[in-house]
């Protein structure tokens, strides 16, 4: 892989940043797409271009020397979901998988492998199936649909000639951004619950993990959809227990009942009550290890 080089959409973003650093820690080179001028960085090993899917805009210049492109770009789903903005959710992930096509066929570049973020939400919420990459039940939720159009948006890049890898991914534990930090606050403070029954599954995964993934398919040539969870996904009690453990805190509230989180995010508090309990088999059959299998030493990793 080294003298590589990778254009990553979304390489400002917490996923994107790890991954960045992960591939100059193999010798490759990154170019990456940015709407900010102030996010532009000429440095020959990381180099920004701009663009505005939403407008159609992007320079081109972005693909010379690519062999691959790595595509994380969509708005947060941690936002308030107004009508608006699930149109952003949305279209975020399917007009900049077009625009980036439509750069390719139209300037006759080559791109041999494309690597794209998904997500877990595809699969029903449920409490006692266990998903694989086989699974054709989607849900009808709202992150089901945008998972479904993110997906068939991305796979006109096959048309292009290029490979093709879809990562699914599940709840991203990190550090300084993502789900985790709101997760600690409640707990460190002595107010940490489970949500619900709190017997909902959540597929987690440590953030240098799931970053590996991508690299490991892109290094390996591996084509088609791989979860990106960890092998021992954990339910709702377990997660916030053992954040409690970790930090040495009390947990003694009540759970919160589902109402209360409804008044206050709207539809949005179905991130806290979706299950889905997703295997990490097919990845591990290709050769990953995973540094952190287990809840505890990811988060003792990430909050001692």
């Amino acid at each position: 892989m080294k003298n590589k080089r990778v254009l990553i959409t979304g390489a400002t973003g917490l996923i994107g940043k790890e991954i960045v650093k992960q591939c100059h820690d193999e010798g490759i080179k990154v170019n990456y797409l940015t709407t900010s001028k102030a996010k532009l960085s000429v440095d020959d090993d990381y180099r920004g271009f701009l663009w505005n899917p939403a407008k159609g805009e992007i320079d081109k210049s972005c693909l010379e020397g690519v062999d691959a492109i790595i595509n994380l770009v969509g708005a947060s789903i941690s936002k308030r979901w107004t009508p608006s903005y699930k149109k952003e959710i949305l279209e975020s992930r399917t007009k900049s998988s077009e625009l980036l096509q439509h750069t390719i066929r139209f300037n006759n570049f080559t791109i041999q492998h494309v690597v794209s973020a998904s997500a877990i939400g595809i699969y029903p919420s449920n409490l006692t199936k266990y998903y694989d990459e086989e699974t054709d039940e989607t849900s009808g939720s709202f992150l089901g649909e945008v998972v479904e159009a993110w997906e068939a948006a991305v796979d006109g890049f096959k048309d292009l000639g290029s490979k093709l890898t879809k990562i699914r991914i599940g709840l991203v534990l990190a550090e300084d951004g993502g789900a985790l930090p709101e997760i600690v606050k409640p707990v460190r403070i002595g107010a940490g619950a489970a949500f619900g029954s709190g017997e909902q599954w959540q597929s987690w995964i440590h953030i240098k993990d799931l970053a590996q993934i991508f690299l490991h398919t892109l290094t390996n040539g591996l084509e088609g959809v791989y979860n990106g969870v960890a092998p021992n996904p954990v339910t709702n009690n377990e997660l916030t227990k053992s954040v409690a453990e970790v930090l040495q805190k009390p947990l003694i509230l009540p759970n919160i009942p589902k109402f209360a989180m409804k008044l206050a995010l709207g539809e949005m508090h179905i991130l806290l009550f979706e299950s889905q309990r997703v295997c990490a088999k097919k990845i591990e059959d290709k050769g990953f290890q995973f540094r952190f299998a287990n809840l505890k030493p990811a988060l003792e990793d990430l909050l001692l």
